[in-house]
């Protein structure tokens, strides 16, 4: 008997037509900042709940927002209180996922599990909270700075 999950059922492109479906039903205005503590991000969450996961305890469901350009990742630790002034990532769109901690962020605290998705060009800053932040960033640009570009070689710093 075939297993009920098989993540190889959907193309990519039905997926973004998946989310598209969902983001026009519930009205969502996805040219701005979403959070997963946004009331239409939360319905759209509903209507994208996944039934093809494996069996035993489970959940699963798509994001109403996805990346069109190659992306790069980032793992960044926050010191409780550290705050990012207000800037943008103008070459491309970007999503902030929150592993522990907080951060603050127009009115609304970010906690494990929360996800934060930023336009390209769209300026924001943020606080971290009082227990400091874990937060994992998929960007479709680079955050490093020019700084960044000069990898010594023996610096084991830079390993």
């Amino acid at each position: 008997m075939e297993a009920r999950f098989n993540p190889n059922q959907v193309t990519f492109e039905q997926g973004v037509e998946r989310i598209r479906a969902a983001v026009e039903k519930v009205g969502l205005d996805a040219s701005g900042i979403l959070t997963s503590r946004d009331k239409p991000v939360r319905e759209a969450a509903r209507l994208l709940a996944v039934k093809n996961v494996p069996d035993g305890g489970f959940h699963k469901w798509q994001l109403p927002v996805y990346l069109e350009e190659p992306s790069q990742l980032f793992i960044t630790v926050a010191e409780p209180g550290a705050e990012a002034p207000e800037h943008s990532h103008d070459e491309g769109d970007g999503i902030r996922f929150i592993v522990s901690g907080s951060i603050h962020f127009d009115g609304k605290e970010l906690t494990a599990g929360d996800w934060m998705y930023v336009p390209a060009k769209r300026r924001y800053s943020f606080k971290v909270g009082n227990l400091g932040a874990v937060m994992c960033y998929c960007y479709c640009c680079s955050c490093a700075g020019a700084i960044d570009l000069h990898i010594e070689r023996g610096d084991p710093a830079n390993r």
